[in-house]
């Protein structure tokens, strides 16, 4: 199959490296020099513009980091929308606005293609591990035919309704529990250490009970080496959070958990560190009970 691949970030090229590794096709737009290593060896077709790769691939796959950057690969001059021809399937696997997306499939729909939404989880270790989390909205035809590209990509893959924006709903609902077992496992070890426990020892205990997950292990791991070095940056899971936030607000729901979790992702970033992991949250609640969990 001949894939069009735009994005190739951290998560972006693992992901287009499994679907090369598999003999699928796959091609992508000017967007990123060079062009990575595995992708490279894999004699990835790369052409100048997304309008292109639409003309010249049978799915089109975009991960990219907001909303305006989707938008504009596929709607801008020389989008995706300007290449493609009916019956072609266009799947965004970026983390993005539910109520863009609903527009998005709705333009995509119009010009006879199918549209998807399948945002991911698992960061980049899932994706170089071909383990994401796959969450998709639209309809089951279409999530049928990218089923069998899923699967070189993730393990966990559920079509959460045909609804478009589905997909992106469950995201946001995964960003608003992570960053809350983030949240609960620093303000834990902050207590614990200014106790005068050692907080390494008390996360041992802790992953042996009822508290024990995976954020404890891998986030409280790094809490306490501080090592802070991004697998996920603060500022995308502040981006996921605006997302929360503003489609609660339009719902009539009230996220207070969510909102708090937002302002100390926001007090860590006033500090210039965005673009340090999500588990640097910490610093923010160290900050307020002056001292280091360490």
């Amino acid at each position: 199959m001949r894939i069009g691949f735009i994005g190739l970030g951290v998560m972006g090229s693992p992901m287009a490296a499994h679907l090369a590794a598999a003999g699928h096709n796959v091609i992508t737009s000017l967007n990123r020099s060079p062009l990575p290593t595995e992708l490279s060896k894999a004699g990835m077709q790369v052409l100048s513009t997304p309008a292109e790769v639409a003309r010249a691939a049978e799915v089109i796959i975009t991960m990219l980091p907001n909303t305006p950057d989707v938008d504009r690969v596929l709607f801008g001059t020389n989008g995706v929308s300007e290449g493609l021809s009916a019956g072609k399937l266009v799947i965004d696997m970026s983390s993005i606005s539910p109520t863009a997306t609903e527009g998005f499939a709705a333009k995509i729909s119009a010009a006879g293609c199918d549209y998807i939404d399948a945002p991911v989880s698992g960061g980049e270790v899932g994706a170089k591990a071909a383990s994401l989390t796959i969450m998709v909205g639209g309809k089951s035809a279409a999530f049928e035919r990218a089923k069998p590209l899923f699967e070189l990509m993730g393990k966990n893959i559920t079509l959460v309704g045909e609804k478009s924006g589905s997909g992106q709903i469950c995201k946001i609902a995964n960003q608003m529990i992570v960053a809350m077992n983030i949240e609960a496992v620093a303000e834990a070890l902050v207590f614990a250490s200014k106790a005068g426990c050692d907080p390494a020892k008390v996360r041992a205990a802790l992953m042996g009970g009822f508290a024990s997950s995976r954020i404890l292990e891998v986030h409280g791991e790094r809490m306490i080496k501080r090592t802070f070095a991004p697998g996920f940056r603060i500022k995308l899971h502040q981006k996921d959070l605006a997302l929360a936030l503003e489609a609660a607000q339009a719902l009539g729901v009230a996220l207070p958990n969510t909102s708090s979790c937002q302002q100390l992702f926001s007090s860590v970033a006033s500090q210039g560190k965005q673009d340090e992991d999500h588990s640097g949250l910490v610093q923010a609640l160290e900050a307020l009970a002056s001292h280091t969990v360490a």
